[in-house]
């Protein structure tokens, strides 16, 4: 009986902490999967910029005219809104 209230502390705590945690990872790294050269990104840093190129961890980020950097790909965080 004092088993119970244990399970039910576990159960809350995967199904409001731990399971949307794991979903949202799994749909970020779904979006990293689809990045490709000439996207329009903004990193988790605030940097917004175009993607010159890519690979398995390094992206070549374009942040203006002549002007690249490279970032870890697990750092941009969202495509830029391009609609006005």
């Amino acid at each position: 009986m004092q088993f119970v209230p244990i399970a039910v502390i576990m159960f809350v705590f995967y199904f409001f902490l731990i399971r949307p945690q794991a979903k949202k990872q799994k749909e970020q790294g779904n979006f990293l999967s689809t990045l490709k050269s000439g996207d329009l990104v903004i990193t988790q840093s605030g940097i917004l910029g175009k993607i010159s190129s890519i690979n398995d961890h390094i992206v070549h980020l374009e942040i203006a005219s002549n002007v690249q950097i490279k970032i870890l790909k697990s750092q941009v965080l969202t495509l830029q809104n391009t609609t006005k």
